[in-house]
């Protein structure tokens, strides 16, 4: 939100760019610093201050978790009254800035009002009424300006899509669930019920949801943060240069391999677009690259930052938190699918730089000197916050060693990180994180409506219906909601959303399968045999005696939902339910990060051509060719054993996939190593087919052979004129 001083013109663009609050940011520029300096130094310190209490209340502290949020949503609900404007045109006047002030002190007030206020209202009322709980004059008061805050926070932060979908889920559960039709009608509550839901439930505004922030993301923010500050983003870029300046086309070989680095550090697409971008895109083009397909490759790569673990952007938090899988496993499952889709961007970058014979000049020269200076202040923090999370430590304990350890080591390098720059690295992290941390806020009163209703029960049970049992159609149902969803919500909210709605339908869906063997070896349990008797009397003596793979899949397909749901658990073992369970939200998960390439809004997208002055919808269509992976990969948790697999059958599935991959692009580009024929066409579906099959040796060294033949047959082809088009 504030300009800050600093020595890294990229990393500081890359704030400022992270996210729409940042650019709506007015206070606080560096005219204002050198104008009023007093006010901007205090600024800064307190903010400041506000990034050490996360650090502490996370390390040290053992504040309740109620207390917790409220603290962490009243600090950054205030920075985000004072930073933005409630109109985004002309100039703002100094009383809308004093209202600004106000209006961002009542819902700090609110926020902690309603924190100290929860066990006064137990006592009270149970005291008085008898009843559990009653709200007197000031909590009714501090609830509905929390409320009304939070929505007009993010209205203001991301603009109007997240306002209108919590106030509809509000009126939902108020009145307009019994108006509805069919499967989507609910009950009402009253108004006081609604309110004490949402402010004090575990799915409300500070629960689970908020929890995931103050106790997870802000600290990651923050230490990418210090990464940035102390030149650790700069040497990514300088070890890029090393390791691809060496291959044709290294430029762009230079952004894919830099923003998937630059991932672990900024975890968001559109700000690793930003930091990255202005150097990468003009290497690229200076290369010999076309402007639109450098910014295409940019936002592709970028997009893929936030699949790249350790850190996952924010949604591998949500995820841990949703599903209560460690986050050390969600890390260790998606190293292999990462490497594959920046392996898939990598190979439309080589097939790009045979078509259009772009050289193998250096890139750039390469500064030995910020590499080096950034080394250990990359590689050693980064190393032990990984190698802690693997361990099982807690994110936010992994997050603040990482902290204290890149502090220490900078101490050796030219880039030390004394008082100043880390002021400055804490306000940058706080500075990061407000519209986050004002957006999870917001959804949790979407959660909270969402569970209280039971809608999301309704939501599997239409995808279970409109599918017909398909796998692939509510894989493509999904992703046609993840694309809409996106093109107005961030990804990390588009994914909260649908893993709450859509992730159990796919778990169940994938749960399935192992019914179906089931029903066809025969189920010999009489007590859950028992339970197709409320289908069909004479069902239990067919299931008991196995039935045939069609008579098993028309069976599951006719059984009710809601007995469904009550027979997994009893033919499912709880390991493999909770494979099925992570493969369903990784899906989503990899599915909603779509919408930052995929035209008609694509920010990533749209960042990238404003860099390479490229026509931003083409540059859209461009990035969303080259970012298929975000397609392929979630079809191969579907259909393979890639999450849960031994380490050999994981490897061997990656590495023949790869091939795939690889056939896929070639077939999309129509070009390999030279032109391809008419005849390569059968010949790459074919190969592709067999590498994507899972372990079959036949059918995946046959598919294998047949790609790297036409690989070698169009190497033969390859004539040395530059192919237009």
């Amino acid at each position: 939100m504030m300009n800050i001083p600093a020595q890294q013109p990229a990393a500081e663009n890359a704030a400022e760019m992270s996210d729409l609050a940042l650019r709506k940011s007015r206070l606080y520029s560096l005219d204002h610093a050198v104008t009023h300096p007093w006010p901007w130094a205090l600024s800064v310190a307190l903010i400041a201050a506000f990034a050490i209490w996360h650090v502490a209340t996370n390390v040290f502290l053992n504040e309740p978790g109620l207390w917790q949020n409220a603290i962490h949503f009243a600090g950054f609900a205030f920075l985000a009254a004072i930073t933005t404007r409630t109109v985004d045109r002309g100039r703002q006047s100094r009383l809308s800035v004093i209202a600004n002030g106000f209006f961002g002190v009542a819902i700090a007030a609110s926020a902690l009002w309603i924190a100290q206020a929860e066990n006064g209202i137990y006592q009270r009322t149970l005291a008085e009424t008898g009843l559990p709980w009653q709200f007197g004059p000031l909590d009714w008061l501090a609830g509905f300006i929390v409320i009304i805050g939070v929505i007009e926070l993010t209205r203001r932060l991301t603009g109007w899509i997240i306002p209108i979908l919590v106030i509809s889920a509000l009126a939902y559960i108020l009145f307009l669930g019994k108006l509805m039709p069919g499967a989507f009608r609910t009950a009402s509550l009253p108004l006081d019920d609604v309110l004490f839901r949402s402010l004090y439930n575990d799915e409300g505004m500070f629960g689970i949801i908020a929890t995931i922030s103050s106790s997870n993301i802000t600290l990651f923010m923050i230490f990418g943060a210090f990464l940035v500050v102390s030149g650790a983003s700069e040497f990514v870029i300088e070890i890029s240069k090393v390791v691809a300046g060496r291959f044709r086309g290294g430029a762009a070989f230079v952004a894919v391999i830099s923003s998937s680095l630059t991932g672990t550090i900024s975890g968001s697409a559109i700000a690793n677009t930003a930091s990255t971008g202005v150097i990468t895109i003009p290497l690229m083009k200076s290369n010999g690259f076309r402007g639109q397909f450098a910014a295409g490759v940019e936002a592709a790569s970028s997009t893929g930052g936030q699949l790249m673990p350790p850190i996952m952007g924010a949604g591998a938090f949500v995820m841990a938190s949703y599903t209560g899988i460690p986050y050390s496993t969600i890390v260790a499952v998606s190293v292999v699918p990462a490497l594959l889709y920046f392996l898939s961007v990598a190979f439309i970058v080589r097939i790009e730089a045979m078509k259009y014979h772009i050289g193998t000049e250096q890139v750039t020269a390469i500064d030995r000197g910020k590499m080096l200076a950034g080394l250990l202040n990359f590689v050693l923090p980064l190393s032990l916050m990984t190698f802690m999370l693997v361990t099982g430590k807690t994110p936010s304990y992994a997050a603040a060693t990482a902290i204290a350890t890149l502090i220490v080591v900078s101490w050796v390098t030219p880039n030390k990180m004394g008082p100043k720059n880390i002021v400055r690295a804490l306000a940058l992290g706080v500075n990061t994180s407000v519209m986050t941390a004002i957006l999870l806020v917001a959804v949790g009163l979407i959660n909270n409506a969402v569970t209280t209703s039971g809608l999301a029960n309704t939501f599997a049970l239409m995808i279970a219906q409109w599918s017909q049992g398909s796998l692939l159609i509510a894989l493509v149902l999904v992703a046609i909601a993840s694309l809409v969803l996106g093109m107005g919500l961030p990804v990390t909210a588009a994914y909260i959303v649908l893993s709450i709605l859509s992730a159990p339908a796919l778990a169940g869906m994938l749960a399935d399968s192992v019914i179906v063997e089931q029903l066809v070896a025969g189920i010999t349990d009489p007590g859950v045999s028992a339970m197709f008797m409320l289908i069909d009397p004479e069902l239990p003596a067919r299931v008991m005696a196995g039935v045939s793979a069609a008579e098993a899949q028309e069976l599951l397909s006719t059984i009710p939902f809601d007995i469904a749901v009550a027979l997994r658990p009893m033919l499912v073992d709880p390991v493999q339910m909770t494979s099925y369970l992570l493969t369903a939200h990784l899906i989503v998960f990899w599915l909603s990060q779509d919408s930052n390439v995929t035209p008609p809004v694509c920010l990533a997208a749209f960042t990238a051509a404003g860099i390479a002055g490229s026509k931003p919808m083409a540059t859209g269509v461009e990035a969303w060719k080259i970012a298929k992976g975000l397609y392929i990969v979630p079809l191969m948790f579907a259909y393979t054993p890639m999450i849960g697999a031994p380490l050999p059958d994981l490897l061997r599935i990656g590495v023949f996939a790869l091939f795939g991959i690889y056939a896929f692009n070639v077939l999309i580009q129509r070009y390999a190593e030279g032109p391809v024929a008419i005849w390569h066409y059968p010949l790459l579906l074919l190969g592709m087919a067999g590498c994507f099959y899972p372990l079959v040796w036949s059918y995946n060294v046959v598919g294998a052979v047949l790609v790297v033949f036409v690989l070698w047959y169009t190497t033969r082809g390859n004539r040395p004129e530059v192919v237009h088009g």
